[in-house]
């Protein structure tokens, strides 16, 4: 049975109307279909209990939406009780959460966890396919595994989400997806051949997506994040992130609510006409 409509269903600021052009004659107003608006919807994020992910599912919170995020612990690293407190942050603002371990290398798991969301919340309206790794290294030196654990869990991973909200999607004639891609899929360093041939190949697959769900009005678009100030940014050299630094015309790094607001702003009907593209959020670095 469906959640009620909880949130607190504000409109963002590039979704202010502009004013009518001066002598410009005035449209017939033309009536809103019901699913326009956040509140009541429902967004997945995969690995969002973390990092950019945790934002982007908050970021939805904000907005009114229902989130269901799925995670895994990471060698070394337990993210059950990361989970947990992004879990306790989502439900604070008094949305309806489904937060549940899935690894979305695992079609049949996939599956069942967009089964479980649409029981559960009610439905489904937006696909963030956020979850993904880096295994870094010399190409000469990657191991079969490094490789294929990488283009599994960004490529495939984000393969499987789509497959499986894509029924759903068709059916209701309405869904957005967002797919996060990386400027290393344009511009790679040193050592990242794995992860940059994983965020180009998931560049092509938001550019086939679209054409394929595009005649069921949906639309897929893409993100290519520079570097982040999350987590992981911590775990860097400090030398490496001040050469981040200097190399964006902005002289800054990203905050991770500067790439989750433009994600939403993908999933609002103000970007209803933009499909298979990639936005670059990189704070210049791509014109250096």
């Amino acid at each position: 049975m469906p959640l009620p409509s909880f949130g607190f269903g504000h409109r963002p600021s590039w979704e202010s109307r502009a004013p009518e052009a001066s002598g410009a004659a005035l449209e017939e107003p033309q009536p809103q279909p019901a699913r326009t608006g956040w509140r009541g919807k429902v967004a997945l994020v995969t690995g969002g209990a973390t990092g950019l992910g945790r934002h982007i599912a908050l970021e939805f919170a904000k907005l009114g939406c229902h989130v269901a995020f799925c995670f895994v612990n990471m060698p070394g690293r337990d993210v059950s009780e990361q989970a947990v407190l992004t879990e306790a942050a989502l439900r604070a603002m008094g949305v309806g959460v489904l937060a549940l371990r899935c690894d979305v290398r695992d079609r049949a798991a996939v599956d069942q966890f967009v089964t479980e969301i649409r029981q559960r919340l009610g439905g489904l309206h937006f696909l963030v396919n956020n979850a993904g790794i880096a295994n870094d290294g010399a190409l000469w030196r990657l191991s079969e595994t490094a490789w294929s654990e990488v283009l599994d869990t960004n490529v495939t991973g984000a393969f499987n989400c789509i497959r499986a909200v894509a029924p759903t999607f068709r059916g209701q004639h309405y869904g957005k997806i967002v797919n996060v891609s990386a400027h290393q899929a344009q511009r790679p360093g040193f050592g990242v051949a794995n992860y940059a041939a994983s965020k180009a190949a998931l560049l092509g697959l938001t550019r086939a997506a679209a054409v394929e769900l595009g005649p069921a009005n949906v639309n897929v678009n893409a993100v290519a994040p520079g570097f982040i100030r999350t987590e992981r940014m911590g775990m860097l050299p400090a030398e490496v992130v001040e050469r981040a630094q200097k190399s964006s015309v902005l002289g800054r790094v990203a905050e991770p609510d500067d790439v989750a607001r433009v994600i939403s702003f993908l999933c609002s009907e103000s970007a209803r006409h933009i499909t298979g593209q990639t936005i670059v959020v990189d704070g210049g670095m791509s014109l250096e």
